[in-house]
């Protein structure tokens, strides 16, 4: 009788330091990536804006562009700048997650910044590569010139105006 309790005590002090729950998924190391900081930050914005694009999920982006948001590009092939404001914006990218197969955004340098507590304008470098199939794959490299606001310090950014400065 000893013996048996000996060897369970053993047993439980073992399994219960080395145990591993076969029904827990293992630590994904990408998954640090995509934990972001919060949305009173602009790294928190733009990280945000990235898994945004990653998941192809537009209530993420959505909470991220500002009721008077606009987009600007300059279409070469006319010479003219494009505008279109927010529901453009959620729709152009709605149709944009749809026809992806997938999507890897990531931003590299700050080129410049300027502005205050409540209003900053960053130009950003970027890669974006679009698979909409293994065959068709878009890469696109550019700027993003953003404006961000927050109504106070405290208040969460949101992207107010984004000037693409991509070539294509």
């Amino acid at each position: 009788m000893f013996s048996m309790m000996k060897f369970s005590l053993v047993l439980f002090a073992f399994t219960s330091t080395t145990c591993i729950n076969p029904f827990a998924p293992g630590w994904d190391e990408e998954t640090d990536k995509s934990i972001c900081p919060n949305l009173n930050e602009i790294d928190g914005v733009l990280c945000n804006f990235r898994n945004a694009y990653l998941f192809k999920d537009t209530t993420i982006y959505g909470t991220l562009i500002s009721p008077n948001f606009n987009f600007i590009y300059r279409d070469y092939d006319r010479g003219v700048d494009v505008l279109w404001g927010r529901d453009d914006e959620m729709r152009t990218t709605y149709g944009l997650f749809q026809s992806a197969a997938a999507l890897s955004l990531i931003w590299n340098n700050e080129v410049s910044s300027s502005g205050d507590s409540v209003r900053q304008t960053i130009v950003r470098s970027f890669n974006l590569t679009i698979t909409f199939n293994p065959g068709d794959i878009v890469r696109i490299d550019g700027y993003a010139n953003l404006t961000f606001e927050r109504e106070s310090f405290l208040s969460p950014w949101k992207i107010v105006r984004w000037r693409d400065e991509s070539n294509f």
